[in-house]
């Protein structure tokens, strides 16, 4: 015997091949373009892209000994799939700033170094864990070089 799902999918599949069924319904649904839990492309000055990116850089700072703080400086790629929650998947550059750790001065307020032998830049790529509903996020995965 034949669970359900297979004949109901049998008889999707002869209604198709037959051509009762109106193609305008089958590519609407095919190309719908929504696929849960598939990561897709997202705009990198998407607002949620930037705390994401944010997030990031504050969980370096926090696991760095570098007396300067770093910000984001540039998202090359953004990409955000639907989980329990948004996980953004981010390609990022991050640059040393002028503030001390010491201070704790917002970043917005923090320039990038400018002087040669303190400026650096990393390229790193992370992915944050975000639940708006409980207003939680988290950055299981960052790697900086």
């Amino acid at each position: 015997m034949r669970p359900a799902w297979a004949l109901l999918a049998l008889g999707s599949l002869v209604l198709s091949a037959t051509g009762d069924l109106s193609p305008d319904v089958c590519s609407q649904t095919f190309n719908s373009g929504v696929k849960p839990g598939f990561p897709k492309t997202i705009n990198t000055n998407n607002p949620g892209v930037l705390k994401a990116a944010r997030y990031s850089v504050e969980r370096f700072n926090n696991c760095t000994n570098d007396i300067f703080l770093f910000k984001e400086s540039h998202v090359s790629r953004a990409l955000v799939q639907i989980v329990k929650g948004l996980k953004y998947m981010l390609d990022m550059e991050i640059g040393r700033t002028t503030c001390k750790k010491t201070k704790h001065p917002s970043l917005d307020n923090c320039d990038f170094q400018t002087n040669h032998t303190l400026k650096m830049i990393l390229s790193c790529y992370s992915e944050v864990w975000v639940i708006p509903w409980l207003q939680r996020f988290e950055v299981p995965v960052l790697h900086c070089h």
